[in-house]
């Protein structure tokens, strides 16, 4: 084998081989679902809560995944097996799940409706790209909250992780006008703090963290893993409303995600957060995930 594998569908094959058709309802229609999961030292980390929540999701779409749970589960692990051996000593893998309705040649929309479908269904991975996040540590993260508001979950549910985003393509452009470097925060129509496009935002005044209420984000298994090592670290934890005043006049802000854990955000619509620089609770977490894993995460960014 000279390049990576993909499963795509029912079989395994070559990156180069992996193709969408035109027709497909996911680029059609934006009705994609998706997961993404990482290595640490070659080994995938919380697999399990990744695919719970996408079956979740597809259940909640009415989207029937050829393969069951367990079976993803094994080609996923596979396909890891099988790609981590393009990785350069210090690389870790990104796994990317997603799943569409499927093929309709006849057309998409409400023409669509009475085609039968079989789902496309697709594993990838990459090389996580580190030094794409470097700036976010050396610099920490400028989050702006754009003209663009978040869609509410009376619309779409937040607890799906989906590929339908234009209005994050929107909303970005706005910040970017701002900051080519900004991280776009997207906020409610009642002017609530939400999520970013790929991470959850968080801050901490004294010893608790403080989340936006989980009806209005989708809650990350990163986030989930800060929560736990909140705990474990004896710090409280509230889930509530939250304003842009209150990110201002946070001791700390954090965003979470899976591709690098936890980033520091010092800046908000170019108002400083607590001192504007990383602060000791980002630290105290960076090394308690550091332990939860057995790598150190923040050298791997920085070196790799």
């Amino acid at each position: 084998m000279s390049e990576p594998l993909v499963y795509l569908n029912d079989r395994f094959v070559t990156a180069s081989q992996a193709h969408l058709n035109i027709y497909d309802l996911g680029i059609v229609l934006g009705a994609t679902l998706t997961e993404m999961t990482r290595t640490f030292g070659h080994q995938p980390f919380r697999l399990e809560d990744h695919l719970g929540r996408l079956y979740r999701s597809c259940k909640y779409a009415n989207l029937q995944p050829p393969l069951s749970l367990e079976q993803t589960q094994a080609k996923t692990l596979e396909l890891i097996e099988a790609n981590c051996k393009f990785l350069t000593p210090g690389q870790d893998l990104g796994i990317i799940h997603f799943i569409t309705p499927g093929e309709n040649r006849i057309y998409a929309g409400s023409a669509a409706a009475t085609a039968r479908l079989s789902s496309t269904f697709c594993i990838h991975t990459f090389p996580m790209p580190f030094g794409a996040w470097r700036h976010l540590f050396t610099e920490g993260t400028h989050v702006v909250t754009p003209a663009i508001r978040h869609i509410p979950p009376q619309c779409i549910e937040p607890k799906m992780k989906n590929r339908s985003r234009l209005h994050w393509w929107l909303a970005d452009q706005q910040s970017h006008a701002v900051d080519p470097k900004a991280i776009t925060l997207l906020l409610d129509l009642e002017g609530n703090i939400t999520e970013c496009a790929g991470s959850n935002f968080l801050i901490a005044k004294g010893r608790t963290v403080y989340s936006p209420t989980s009806r209005n984000i989708l809650e990350g298994v990163s986030l989930v893993t800060v929560r736990e090592l909140a705990a474990e670290l004896g710090w409280g934890w509230v889930e509530k409303d939250l304003q842009p005043y209150d990110v201002v006049n946070a001791d700390e802000a954090w965003l979470t995600t899976t591709p690098y854990c936890i980033a520091p955000c010092t800046r908000i619509n170019n108002t400083p957060v607590g001192n504007g620089k990383p602060g000791p609770m980002f630290a105290s977490l960076m090394a308690a995930w550091s332990r939860k894993v057995g790598l150190d995460i923040l050298k791997q960014i920085m070196e790799s």
